[in-house]
């Protein structure tokens, strides 16, 4: 080949459209049960009610951007815990690291978003277009009035379900029933109606049209996922040892009467046709097999027929497959060091978020010392320091908080502007979902020993409630 001609060819392959053939058997099953269990849990979820008391949303899980809360079952995350969503992003990136080294990319197989819609799009172009034969032959054949209804009922079809996908995600974020009246009488706010769309065409065109190109070339995790696997790992695997030589059912009959060795493949590139990536198992791990199944189902349905036992094709390991090369006896190692180390980690953060959880509080103090100037000497020789205080009210309903200061003899407290209890204590009354600053005047008694610096605590106890915070700052002496 001349430079000219190299210069010439394209930098890649151009793609080619798949046709995945449908297939029955246990992973087929397995992943439309837990494609039904997803699709509820995503489409009825924001119709679950849980109540929570007066004044307060009954809606499940809602993100409440209205009033800055995350509503998650009995769980209430405001604006200032942000924090926790940190947590459940590194508790997610543990748990798909678990998955990855105990049973290679189940989640991509079996419960990923592009996974799940784009098996729900292939029912509905089965049900109108037919298996994998019947496509390819509508597609290649010129555009007839069978074809053209064929096809455009399915795009119709692939449009609700694109439409009610956007429509679910809205609910999430207002009361589910309300917001679908408002969008069914057309009252909803604009910001609805842009988003339903914008999630719309992302569903049609990702589940509908790129399929597998989102999990070949847009996903990052088939990249990550390989740098991270190992050799006892257990992902979809062609058995070559078992498999190999590949020739046809009377070939290996006559080979293994011979006493010749004779593979249990017989090339039938079934594998291949119910492959939802398209890609060929036998030819060893590759980044683009989602390790749905489907091809240890295939597989298992000819071996059937030709009389030869199951699992030419599935989940095992590279160790495993050395050690029969070797005449040794598999091995399977789903505890071992590092899904320990994965399993503990999960336990920490999950733990720590769960005691966080457990202990946190809904009232907040803070205080800031003023700085101009850092005492005051009053006439009666008594030392006063003045600080901004502000206390955070997390609950939907106005709190009296009583302030008190301790930390050095005889030390006074008085909040400017406001009431105090019988014992003198500065009540403060906070309003719902806010925060108040109060101006306060610390002063200390003339002749009490004092340091230039001293710690003293500020204790804030509501009322009613009885919840007590505390912070602690400085008073500054000459």
């Amino acid at each position: 080949m001349s430079v000219s001609e190299a210069d010439d060819l394209p930098l890649f392959a151009p793609s080619k459209k798949v046709y995945p053939q449908s297939v029955s058997g246990l992973f087929r099953r397995l992943k439309w049960g837990l494609l039904v269990v997803c699709l509820a849990i995503y489409y009825l979820l924001p119709f679950l009610r849980w109540d929570r008391g007066p004044n307060l949303p009954d809606q499940a899980i809602l993100l409440d951007l209205a009033h800055n809360r995350f509503y998650f079952f009995f769980i209430e995350i405001w604006p200032q815990e942000v924090y926790y969503f940190t947590g459940l992003l590194v508790l997610a990136a543990f748990v798909l690291f678990l998955m990855n080294a105990v049973a290679g990319r189940i989640w991509c197989g079996y419960l990923c978003p592009q996974t799940v819609w784009t098996d729900l799009f292939l029912a509905v172009e089965r049900a109108f277009e037919g298996d994998r034969r019947e496509r390819m032959q509508r597609d290649d054949a010129p555009w007839s009035a069978d074809k053209l209804w064929r096809k455009g009922a399915k795009h119709l079809v692939w449009l609700m379900i694109a439409w009610w996908t956007g429509g679910a995600w809205v609910l999430y974020f207002a009361d589910a029933p309300t917001l679908v009246r408002q969008l069914a009488t057309l009252t909803a706010p604009g910001m609805a109606y842009v988003w339903i769309g914008i999630l719309t065409f992302t569903t049609y065109a990702l589940a509908g049209h790129m399929r597998e190109q989102v999990c070949k070339f847009m996903c990052p995790w088939p990249r990550i996922q390989a740098a991270l696997t190992d050799d006892e790992a257990l992902n979809v695997t062609y058995r070559y040892d078992r498999g190999e030589p590949r020739v046809s059912v009377k070939q290996a009959a006559r080979l293994r009467a011979a006493g010749q060795p004779a593979g249990d493949c017989v090339d039938c590139r079934q594998c291949i046709a119910v492959c939802p990536t398209g890609i060929d198992i036998r030819d060893g791990a590759q980044l683009d097999c989602i390790q749905c199944g489907l091809c240890i189902d295939a597989c298992d349905t000819v071996m059937d027929k030709i009389g030869r036992p199951a699992r030419l094709i599935g989940y095992d390991t590279e160790a495993n497959l050395k050690r029969r090369q070797d005449g040794l006896a598999p091995v399977y190692r789903p505890l071992r060091l590092r899904t320990a180390i994965y399993a503990a980690l999960i336990l920490l953060v999950g733990g720590a978020m769960l005691y966080q959880l457990a202990t946190r509080s809904t009232a907040g103090i803070s205080v800031l010392h003023e700085r101009t100037p850092l005492f005051v000497r009053l006439h009666d020789g008594s030392l006063r320091n003045a600080y901004t205080v502000r206390l955070l009210n997390k609950r939907p309903e106005t709190r009296p908080f009583a302030l008190s200061v301790a930390g050095l003899p005889g030390i006074g407290v008085e909040a400017i502007g406001v009431r105090a209890t019988a014992d003198f204590r500065p009540v403060i009354d906070v309003d719902p979902d806010s925060s108040r600053e109060v101006r306060v005047l610390v002063t200390i008694p003339p002749g009490t020993p004092l340091e230039q610096s001293q710690v003293i605590t500020f204790t804030a106890s509501d009322l009613f409630a009885g919840e007590v915070v505390r912070t602690q700052d400085h008073f500054i002496a000459p």
